[in-house]
């Protein structure tokens, strides 16, 4: 090395003068930054080495905090575990206590609106047994409570006391097999007995085969049972199966949708309720107004045409009869008074009935027989006068007029007798009027002035007849 030295000293001696010189120039020379090249140089040689030697020593802390040294780390998390379980147990207070008001609220707003009057109680035991549908209320005959007396929420129907303690009543269950109750549908009126089946599901059973019941449809107490107040909500109906002879129809009871309620109400004094209104199968549509111009004006309505059946000829009769007395037609509201049909029967009504001074044959078919008419009377005994007898209906022909009595009033047109075919095959025909012509054609013919009338009163009653 020193005789490499040697041999080379000249080389090293400039070496070493140039690179003294470049040192002298980097301290005192300076870039645009005003920053010496000196420093420039020495922060990047300095740096690479720096990051190398930081992110050694980070790491390596690091690792030693995070994997070595955990000695506080179980008591943190032991600690946030207790915090977190404290937080669940407030928030379900919370929440149950909500429950509670909300509870308290409904059955408060219940009581105010409900006619009947009710008493709240709280379920504090359930039966024996896994199945038991007997629960205990906090409510018993110091309250007024007795047995027989309804549990009900402002959902509907829970069930009823079947025993009373001085502080503590036995409730039976709407869902148990022996529970039963009188129900009734809200749209069609269908009259059942509700009856538990131990399962969350009721039915109601005999209900007729020809009833109809739907899918949906409330059931309400009907307050045939005696215990139950009419009016109080069931549930809904679910399924309707047909049967013979009463149909399978399950009812999901609404006081126990949400399972087995902790506030009930007993019903110290029930009130019979109105069963509320269905509600409309299909809502109203809103429909505009047409639009101005001619478009708008509705079509003329078709020409009224001849009335072809005798049902719709009486229907028009009495149209008119009654818009002669002001009368709408098919309207009778309660107070009002009816229409007087039986003026059609008067031929002076409305221009109803057959014509005046006529009156058709009794039996279809018989040819009218014509009465005379008698002479005009001049005076007092006057022995133009004859006594002619007017012909009489057969037995079982109803007279055009009553017996005894005048065929019209005075000044009245007057009425004719029903031409009568004389008898034959037996021995007591009836004799046929002197001096009379059948008419021609079946036309029916007037009655005998009074005179004769008055004649034929006097001569008596020929037999199977009146005198008319």
């Amino acid at each position: 090395m020193e005789s490499l030295l040697n041999r080379y000293r000249n080389i090293t001696v400039l070496l070493l003068v140039i690179m003294a010189q470049l040192v002298l120039l980097a301290v005192s020379a300076k870039n645009d930054q005003d920053v010496r090249f000196i420093r420039i140089w020495t922060v990047t040689a300095v740096t690479p080495v720096a990051r190398i030697i930081e992110g050694l020593r980070g790491g390596s802390t690091g690792f030693l905090h995070n994997y070595i040294l955990l000695h506080d780390t179980n008591q943190e998390n032991k600690r946030l575990r207790a915090e977190l379980d404290r937080m669940k147990m407030e928030n379900v207070f919370l929440k149950n206590e909500l429950n509670t008001s909300d509870r308290a609220k409904a059955l408060q707003v219940f009581q105010e609106h409900t006619p009947s009057k009710t008493v709240a109680a709280t379920i504090i035991a359930t039966g024996a047994g896994s199945n038991s549908k007997v629960v205990f209320v906090d409510r018993g005959t110091v309250a007024g409570v007795q047995r027989g007396m309804a549990v009900v929420t402002p959902d509907g129907i829970v069930g009823k006391v079947i025993a009373a303690y001085p502080t503590a009543s036995q409730v039976l269950l709407i869902t148990d097999p022996d529970f039963a109750a009188g129900v009734v549908t809200e749209k069609n009126q269908v009259h059942g007995t509700l009856k538990g089946q131990g399962t969350p599901q009721c039915k109601v059973d005999y209900v007729a085969f020809e009833e109809k019941v739907e899918p949906g449809e409330w059931v309400y107490t009907s307050g045939d049972d005696r215990i139950f107040p009419r009016g109080f909500r069931v549930g809904t109906v679910k399924a309707v199966r047909p049967g013979q002879p009463f149909k399978e129809i399950l009812v999901e009871p609404s006081g126990m949708q949400r399972g087995l309620v902790e506030d009930v109400l007993i019903l110290i004094e029930g009130v019979h309720q109105r069963i509320p209104d269905a509600p409309p199968g299909m809502q109203p549509i809103y429909i505009a107004s047409p639009p101005p111009g001619d478009e708008s004006k509705p079509a003329a309505p078709p020409a009224a045409t001849g009335l072809g059946t005798e049902a719709d000829r009486l229907r028009s009769q009495y149209q008119a009869l009654g818009e002669e007395q002001k009368h709408t037609y098919g309207e009778n509201p309660p107070g009002t008074k009816p229409v007087d049909f039986t003026r059609m029967a008067n031929p002076g009504a409305a221009g109803q009935g057959p014509a005046a001074g006529k009156n058709p044959p009794a039996t279809p078919g018989a040819p009218p027989v014509a009465v005379p008419a008698a002479p005009a009377k001049t005076g007092a005994g006057d022995p133009g006068a004859a006594a002619v007898k007017s012909t009489v209906p057969p037995v079982g022909a109803v007279p055009g007029n009553g017996a005894g009595k005048n065929p019209a009033p005075p000044g009245a047109p007057p009425v004719a007798s029903p031409a009568v075919p004389a008898k034959t095959g037996t021995g007591d025909a009836v004799p046929a009027p002197p001096k009379s012509a059948p008419a021609p054609g079946g036309a029916p013919v007037k009655n005998p002035p009074d005179a004769a009338r008055r004649v034929n009163q006097s001569a008596g009653a020929p037999p199977g007849g009146q005198v008319r």
